[in-house]
């Protein structure tokens, strides 16, 4: 029973610490405006080929 009320200090103590702070407000949320890039271009070729003796290899 002791331990109970000694945890039960414990989270006390802690919801008033953490009350205590007060949580940050914003009047206005400012999100900059995203870059625009274009798309990658492909390429035809792979620059690895599998093959059935190696498994794998760079060319």
């Amino acid at each position: 029973m002791q331990d109970a009320d000694d945890l039960t200090r414990l989270l006390s103590a802690w919801r008033e610490d953490i009350e205590s702070v007060p949580f940050p407000t914003f009047a206005e949320l400012l999100i900059p405006a995203q870059k625009r890039r274009s798309a990658p271009t492909r390429t035809a070729a792979a620059s690895v080929q599998v093959t059935k003796t190696t498994g794998w290899r760079d060319h």
